[in-house]
């Protein structure tokens, strides 16, 4: 099972971080995780097409997760993609999928009829919500949907994804949060957001100490996370969602290192790890985890 990291922003606009998304690579099935902005560029740079992916699972509706979504869609109808998309995600999904493609319907209409191509297959979707504990299999690819806590920001998940004795946890925006760890206990992954509050400072006409304060409040601090991997006792942690995107990488992993003493990634965009053969592929360069 391998992981590729396509997007470890956050709604801050930076072209080295995409919005959040991640593609998890088990057998023969490609399941992405959220659908930021920037997404479907990333997947083509991952070697990767949307016409490829089984299945799209949503951690939360938030914008930042989700803003890409019809592009995901129509780019990959351009690639000849032929089968209805699968859409996994909390309650609000079958809405919200609905309100998109009531705003898209009159342009997509005339792309269609104009662009005549073989199949608009790949346009419709399916979509299933869902609970809590949920789990759901296919190809020999198990994901179980664990409920975190990003209040005020109603029904955020986040996955357990389990292929051939491997397993992977994707934390979503979430706060330090049991469950969670939980879930993740012993896990080969941990992929977890995380909020580097030292970096953000009051600024006029942008944001407030106020604004700082509320924001982390719904995230994982720099200084907590750490404590989670180790609580858990994970395999490999890998940072995500870096909110600023822009930071002193020393000093967070200091932070981190003051509670978890095990492999650590910073992640980048389209860094790839193989929970297998515990291999980094980061650009032209490879890195190999000891077991």
């Amino acid at each position: 099972m391998k992981i590729v990291l396509l997007g470890t922003g956050c709604p801050q606009v930076d072209p080295r971080r995409m919005g959040p998304a991640a593609l998890i690579l088990a057998g023969t099935r490609r399941l992405l995780f959220d659908c930021g902005s920037g997404v479907t560029q990333r997947l083509v740079q991952a070697g990767t097409k949307g016409a490829e992916i089984d299945a799209l699972f949503l951690t939360h509706l938030h914008s930042d997760h989700v803003v890409d979504f019809h592009q995901l869609l129509v780019s990959s109808w351009h690639q000849g993609r032929d089968r209805p998309w699968k859409v996994f995600g909390p309650p609000g999904t079958i809405g919200f999928v609905e309100r998109s493609a009531a705003l898209w319907k009159p342009e997509l209409e005339i792309r269609v009829k104009h662009e005549r191509r073989p199949s608009v297959a790949g346009l419709d979707v399916e979509v299933k919500e869902f609970a809590d504990g949920q789990t759901l299999r296919g190809g020999g690819v198990t994901v179980t949907a664990v409920k975190v806590n990003h209040d005020p920001f109603p029904e955020v998940y986040g996955f357990a994804v389990e292929h051939e004795g491997y397993r992977f946890v994707h934390s979503a925006d979430t706060i330090v949060w049991k469950p969670l760890i939980e879930a993740a206990r012993g896990a080969d992954c941990l992929l977890h957001e995380v909020f580097i509050k030292r970096e953000m400072r009051p600024l006029d006409g942008v944001r407030t100490q106020e604004g700082i304060d509320a924001v982390a409040a719904y995230h994982t601090l720099s200084t907590e996370v750490g404590a989670v991997a180790a609580e858990a006792d994970v395999g490999m942690l890998i940072l995500t969602h870096f909110v600023p995107t822009t930071f002193d990488r020393t000093a967070l992993v200091a932070e981190v290192r003051a509670q978890w003493h095990g492999p650590l990634i910073l992640g980048e965009d389209l860094m790839e790890y193989d929970l297998a053969t515990r291999t980094l592929q980061a650009g032209s360069a490879t890195v190999s985890f000891p077991r």
